[in-house]
């Protein structure tokens, strides 16, 4: 028997929102742009299955280098974050899709302190907390400018925790580095892969070769899970 954890942590993309049409979508676009090159959502996963890939920019930069594309880093970046943004946020920002209803939300900050983890800069993470009227559920968030070691190191997990028991937390991620971070920081981890998913075939034995205790496939089932697999004592 455990405990139900008093802080829960999110990471964003792909847990919290489904960014296939978003970020995934402009990251194919780049590299096609700038590489020519037909990519797939499959050999985009396959990239994201490796560690040190979080960072879709630094993804789509070394995956336009590896197909022989000879850019610099930051010309890729304004290529991607044009996309991404389109004229007046119409670009491919304007298919996310918010995932854990408000409701279930309410739930859960009811019996536990919500907080976010995440590799996004803070003006791509405020436009989705502010589009979707979610910001007052969660008491800290941490972007990627918020720390000095991205993930996968434990920097932003650990601030949040602020020294307290890092097994009376969870971090909840779909990623190869979000499960290496809760890893290094002794925190208990969940993923989430849609099933029959591009995403749970690439990632799903990883994340639990990485400690995952569950893969669920969709964030409205954390409720559920925690009821059955993390009772009180």
């Amino acid at each position: 028997m455990t405990l139900r954890p008093s802080v829960i942590i999110f990471d964003v993309d792909g847990v919290l929102v489904d960014t296939r049409g978003s970020f995934q979508r402009t990251t194919l676009e780049t590299v096609r742009f700038f590489t020519g090159k037909g990519v797939t959502s499959a050999e985009l996963h396959r990239w994201k299955n490796r560690p040190g890939f979080n960072d879709d920019w630094k993804l789509s930069h070394a995956w336009v280098r590896s197909l022989g594309g000879d850019f610099e880093y930051e010309e890729v970046k304004r290529k991607f974050v044009e996309l991404y943004w389109g004229e007046n946020g119409k670009g491919n920002v304007s298919a996310e899709k918010w995932l854990l209803p408000h409701a279930s939300l309410r739930r859960l900050a009811a019996v536990a302190e919500l907080a976010i983890f995440t590799g996004r800069i803070r003006r791509e993470l405020d436009y989705t907390l502010d589009r979707w009227k979610v910001r007052q559920f969660f008491r800290r968030i941490v972007t990627v400018e918020s720390v000095a070691r991205p993930k996968p190191d434990p920097e932003g997990l650990l601030s949040i925790l602020q020294g307290r028991n890092c097994a009376l937390a969870l971090y909840v991620g779909d990623n190869v580095d979000d499960a290496l971070a809760a890893r290094k920081a002794g925190i208990p981890f969940v993923g989430v892969l849609p099933r029959r998913s591009e995403e749970r075939r690439h990632r799903g034995t990883r994340l639990r070769k990485l400690g995952a205790e569950a893969i669920l496939g969709e964030i409205s089932e954390l409720e559920k899970w925690l009821a059955r697999k993390r009772p009180v004592l």
